[in-house]
């Protein structure tokens, strides 16, 4: 199985393919006792959320059968979150990403560079 880091590329690859903006990796292993990092992203509409939520659960699936223990708001689409215990996935609107400011909130964290793969 790939390591956490690994796994964040593969994320962050999917919302690439998927068009997805804005893409954050924040390591918040120091400051938090649930998880070890969020990823965050925004699409411009609830079919784009929801086909960024489908291409990370298909390519983690598929290619490292792992699934997300607890998914949120894929209904709504406005914030989709799944949860990989290591690290969460938000999917978030323009609207609600500025709303709820997650940025700004784990603002402690620390912002990672994750390249996905050409």
């Amino acid at each position: 199985m790939k390591t956490t880091r690994e796994l964040l590329t593969l994320v962050c690859e999917s919302i690439q393919e998927k068009k997805g903006e804005d893409v954050l990796v924040v390591d918040i292993s120091e400051i938090s006792s649930f998880t070890d990092f969020f990823v965050i992203c925004q699409g411009s509409n609830q079919r784009q959320n929801q086909a960024i939520c489908d291409e990370i659960r298909h390519r983690l699936r598929n290619q490292e059968k792992v699934r997300p223990t607890h998914i949120e708001g894929y209904e709504g689409g406005e914030w989709i979150l799944l949860d990989y215990l290591d690290f969460v996935v938000h999917i978030f609107s323009l609207r609600a990403r500025a709303f709820y400011q997650l940025e700004k909130l784990w603002g402690d964290g620390r912002m990672l560079a994750l390249t996905p793969h050409a």
